[in-house]
């Protein structure tokens, strides 16, 4: 192509045609040619339109082909980490955030990545903004890693929020959330671990005491130590009838009851 203007109108008509064949289906076709894009984007500086083709590849790849969508995400995440030297916002981040959430184990690398370049930002006047974007990040972390079983991590991480909320009059309602997963994540590993652990979140966080998150774990620990799975289930069950449980809790619920002696469907039912 020869100036600015035909790379310009190339990618557009790349863009165009990445999109038809997203109507048709065609997701293999669809990624190459959004690759395509982004790398004509790259020859024209545009590393924001980049990187955003290269998610916008690797989110049609998913549907066809893993391994390249991984990579299209890996470019779009090396072109953010570029971005971020001279990066004086968060729009690049919420990006990043938004769009690398296709795999498990790749997610909590990004999230963490993502978290870490939102503390950098700290010296941006939006200070409240960015450290709430950091713990959404953080969360996210947490959340896949007691999934894929990294249980301390995930202890790790819903420890430091909720210590960092519980002080914050705006946040603090949630810290009763961050240490009720900490403890579940406990649970799963030692009933005594657990026990420990809402010892010192109480004495930390008193308001937490009086929460229905901690009156369950207190249940629950009564039915894990009695090995009484009917206890169990009731408990869950009448946590349940006023606040639904999400399917990561259903998730860690589910593993803390199949450690009760003579438990059998594996359900909360």
């Amino acid at each position: 192509f020869r100036g600015n203007t035909g790379v310009e109108e190339a990618c557009e008509m790349y863009t165009r045609a990445a999109n038809m064949f997203k109507i048709a289906k065609n997701w293999s076709a669809a990624g190459n040619a959004f690759c395509q894009a982004a790398k004509l984007h790259m020859q024209l500086q545009s590393k924001h339109d980049s990187a955003t083709s290269f998610v916008d590849a690797g989110n049609a790849y998913k549907k066809a082909d893993p391994q390249e969508a991984i990579n299209c995400l890996n470019a779009a995440i090396y072109i953010y980490t570029d971005m971020v030297r001279s990066c004086t916002g968060s729009s690049w981040t919420d990006a990043l955030v938004r769009d690398a959430r296709c795999f498990c184990p790749q997610a909590i690398a990004h999230y963490e990545q993502a978290a870490d370049y939102y503390k950098g930002e700290e010296s941006n006047r939006q200070v409240v903004f960015v450290k709430d974007s950091a713990n959404k990040c953080l969360l996210k972390v947490a959340a896949y890693a007691a999934q894929l079983e990294q249980y301390q991590k995930a202890i790790e991480i819903y420890e430091q929020v909720g210590t960092n909320t519980m002080d914050n009059p705006l946040l603090k309602y949630s810290a009763k959330e961050y240490f009720f997963k900490a403890a579940l994540c406990h649970f799963i590993v030692d009933e005594l671990n657990a026990k420990l652990a809402l010892e010192k979140y109480e004495e930390m966080f008193p308001a937490f005491t009086d929460s229905r998150e901690c009156k369950l774990l207190k249940k629950l620990l009564e039915a894990h130590e009695e090995q009484n799975c009917e206890a169990y289930t009731e408990a869950v069950k009448e946590f349940d009838s006023i606040s639904r449980l999400d399917q990561w809790l259903t998730t860690m619920l589910l593993r803390i009851k199949k450690s009760i002696q003579g438990e059998g469907d594996g359900d909360l039912k």
